[in-house]
């Protein structure tokens, strides 16, 4: 029923030519002699320690953050609360408004 319609590749217009290919040189390599004993592996980067303060360090930072994401989404939450409650006292005035002068004619 409904199916996409799938481009075609554009035919070249002109003259095409093919991509030029440079002859390389083979060069025979000898094999070198083998090692006695391969050198220690270093890592890339240093393994982190944690020591009791950093762990203690880490776990208050995360308890801010968190104490601070909930305040953020806590008055968001409130704000929205308040408007609704602001819009539905307007909207009951208004009713209240047209009510009454549909009353007093």
């Amino acid at each position: 029923m409904l199916r996409p319609k799938i481009p075609t590749m554009p035919t070249p217009t002109g003259i095409v030519t093919p991509p030029a290919i440079e002859p390389t040189a083979v060069i025979q390599h000898t094999p070198a002699p083998a090692q006695a004993a391969p050198a220690p592996v270093v890592p890339a980067r240093p393994t982190i320690q944690l020591t009791p303060g950093t762990a203690l360090a880490l776990v208050g930072a995360g308890t801010a953050v968190l104490l601070v994401v909930g305040a953020v989404l806590v008055s968001l939450l409130l704000a929205v609360a308040i408007t609704a409650g602001s819009v539905a006292v307007c909207a009951l005035v208004l009713r209240s408004l047209l009510t009454t002068q549909g009353k007093r004619r």
